[in-house]
């Protein structure tokens, strides 16, 4: 993907026109979208603590996925870089193993407690012996991507949300992660991967996912 910001298709131009919008889509494209981080954009992304993932197959099939950790687990590196965490998940590595077939992606990210989101597309590599990762206990390996679009979308069908509790399964430092239940399952704990503490794990560490 290159770094211009993108043109509209005629998929696009059709339901614009359809509903008069032509103009105004050349006007936001103009003046919101960006092929680069701002200040603003940046401290949105640092402050997050999930966003949503799309990436697509080897089919051209989609697919979106959530992820998930503490405030601050992206890092912006530079205007056209972030950076994330690949923590443990159910093994099948749908999204990262996109990235080898396909690696352009959509990120999207929202803020339920003051509504707002901001939508960045780019092309993501993942990296296993990132320097990185040794600031992320219980990474796999990080994920970097190369921005080439960034802009924020209306708020407006947002809905506000409060924080309950952040997840007990993100791995912190000097704290031992709680097994989630579905690995502790008899017929799953033969098939999780053999240096997987679930394997050995005793049924009082259990806790609920």
């Amino acid at each position: 993907m290159s770094d211009r910001v993108h043109d509209y298709h005629d998929g696009n131009r059709y339901y614009q026109d359809l509903f008069d919008t032509r103009r105004l889509a050349d006007y936001i494209t103009k003046t919101r979208v960006q092929n680069r981080i701002d200040e603003v954009a940046k401290k949105v992304i640092q402050d997050a603590d999930m966003f949503f993932l799309a990436t697509c197959d080897h089919r051209g099939l989609p697919t979106c996925s959530y992820k998930g950790g503490d405030p601050g687990f992206i890092q912006v590196l530079d205007e056209k870089t972030l950076a994330f965490p690949n923590y443990d998940g159910n093994g099948k590595y749908q999204s990262i193993g996109n990235l080898l077939k396909n690696p352009n992606v959509g990120l999207l990210f929202i803020d339920f407690a003051d509504p707002s989101r901001i939508r960045l597309q780019g092309t993501a590599t993942a990296h296993e012996n990132d320097e990185l990762q040794s600031q992320y206990p219980g990474a796999q390996f990080m994920v970097r991507v190369h921005v080439s679009e960034v802009y924020v979308n209306c708020p407006r069908y947002v809905h506000k949300y409060q924080l309950v509790e952040r997840s007990a399964f993100v791995p912190r430092e000097g704290v031992e992660t709680p097994v989630p239940a579905w690995k502790l399952e008899p017929e799953r704990r033969p098939l999780l991967p053999a240096n997987d503490p679930a394997r050995e794990s005793p049924e009082t560490n259990e806790l609920s996912d």
